[in-house]
């Protein structure tokens, strides 16, 4: 990810921190060499990267939203409901065993997307334009900083706890989830700062059930 020069020369910094405040997007994720990849995991928990080469080192900003996105299989037609796959059970977990349990505990959201049968695809639909999106969004983003100073992304700690608690339904669900699913403190506070994103984006003072039901299945499908 960050490129450096030659063994003796001067750390540069690469695309982690030149994505630093935007959005780093890497396609066919499995792809990348596995080292490459774990190298991300540092930058992701503390938004910055360290660089050590022989006598120097040096620090780089690299505080970025991660897109990533992959094929189902490696063919990519695990699922489709007009191509048959041709992968086996074998090549389907190495290709996804590419992708590190550390790395993907750190990713906030999975979300799936089907083959889109042609019907659908030819048909004119009246989708939502970017206009009103871009608006609420950045309404959402208002909303945080003028309840808590900060992004719901950058919430740690004490802040995290004051700004991110469920509703008594909501948290049961939540305690339920864990329980079930074995996730770590950090899939947990992950999720809490995904939901209060989602209870932002519809306007509610408060973290309800449905919007802990909603965190929680896009957090599932890295499980």
């Amino acid at each position: 990810m960050n490129k450096i020069f030659p063994s003796g020369s001067v750390p540069q910094p690469g695309e982690i921190s030149l994505a630093h405040h935007g959005v780093l997007f890497l396609d066919e994720l499995p792809e990348f060499d596995r080292k490459v990849l774990e190298v991300l995991r540092e930058p992701l928990e503390n938004g910055k990267i360290h660089i050590s080469r022989a006598a120097r080192q040096a620090e780089f900003p690299a505080r970025f939203q991660l897109v990533a996105a992959m094929n189902p299989c490696p063919c990519g037609y695990l699922g489709h409901p007009q191509k048959a796959c041709r992968c086996s059970p074998e090549q389907i977990a190495r290709y996804r065993g590419r992708i590190s349990g550390p790395l993907l505990d750190r990713i906030d959201m999975v979300v799936e997307v089907p083959a889109i049968p042609e019907s659908v695809l030819l048909a004119r639909g009246e989708g939502e334009g970017s206009l009103p999106v871009r608006e609420r969004v950045g309404a959402a983003r208002q909303r945080q900083q003028t309840r808590q100073g900060q992004h719901n992304a950058a919430l740690l700690g004490a802040f995290l706890d004051e700004y991110c608690q469920p509703d008594a339904a909501g948290l049961a669900l939540l305690q339920s989830a864990v329980q079930k699913l074995g996730w770590s403190a950090r899939a947990y506070h992950r999720v809490l700062r995904v939901a209060r994103t989602i209870a932002d984006l519809a306007e509610s003072p408060s973290i309800t059930k449905a919007h802990l039901a909603e965190a929680i299945q896009y957090r599932r499908g890295i499980e």
